[in-house]
């Protein structure tokens, strides 16, 4: 497959690779990061992550990894699985510094550990996790292929990959309101709360180049996924991909 544009896209002009400067970029930003990321969102991150929840409710996992877990969010709705447990791992371990002081005031830190950890690396043993879960994080990915191969690979065969990422609205007038608030309203607001306005204007950079809809899948067919769905969500502001090994 031609290589993905997303990975070519960095939040930082200098030197470095893609994975150093993302790390970087959300250590900058992870005191300020859950409430942005809410209030950017008008909270309805919150609805969506619910929905992907609900999407894998079905395979009852009861091991389950976040990759790209950030602050903790996704692994915080997939308690409500009651699984035996769940781990989460990410590059910035600022934002996991900020995760584990989150889950222990949940009471959650028993149940949820985040650890550093590299999606196209990632430490545990072949077919051992029955869902993994990524949420706004495939576009920060070094490489995409890579990550979704070694995501693949510790999964359980018949269990699901479930990705929430931001998409593209399609039709008038979704798509022209979403344009104006990625170019000019997210970057102003995170230029003035974040330590690291950058990020804010990487994020709708990196949201352009993804390769959504029907190239992601392709992605995913591509490393050997099978029973692939698409639900698009809030008139298409963001996907959820499910897959199954």
């Amino acid at each position: 497959m031609a290589e993905n544009a997303a990975e070519k896209v960095k939040p930082y002009s200098e030197e470095g690779s893609k994975k150093e400067q993302v790390a970087q970029m959300f250590n900058n930003i992870s005191g300020n990061y859950d409430m942005l990321n809410h209030l950017l969102s008008l909270n309805i991150d919150k609805l969506w992550r619910k929905k992907a929840v609900k999407l894998v409710s079905k395979y009852q996992p009861k091991t389950i990894l976040d990759v790209a877990t950030g602050t903790g969010d996704f692994a915080v709705e997939l308690s409500a699985l009651k699984p035996n447990e769940i781990k989460g791992i990410d590059i910035s371990s600022g934002m996991l510094s900020v995760g584990q002081a989150k889950m222990k005031r949940k009471k959650l830190n028993q149940l949820i550990d985040l650890q550093l950890g590299d999606a196209e690396n990632i430490q545990f043993e072949d077919d051992y996790f029955e869902t993994v879960t990524v949420a706004f994080g495939v576009r920060n990915f070094e490489n995409l292929s890579a990550g979704l191969r070694d995501i693949r690979r510790v999964l359980k065969p018949g269990y699901p990959l479930a990705v929430l990422e931001f998409s593209k609205p399609r039709m008038f007038p979704m798509k022209q309101l979403y344009n104006f608030y990625f170019k000019y309203i997210l970057p102003t607001i995170g230029n003035t709360i974040s330590k690291d306005g950058r990020a804010y204007t990487y994020l709708p950079e990196s949201v352009k180049a993804f390769p959504e809809g029907k190239d992601f899948i392709a992605f995913l067919e591509e490393v050997g996924y099978k029973n692939i769905s698409e639900y698009r969500l809030t008139f298409g502001i963001a996907t959820i991909y499910l897959a199954e090994k």
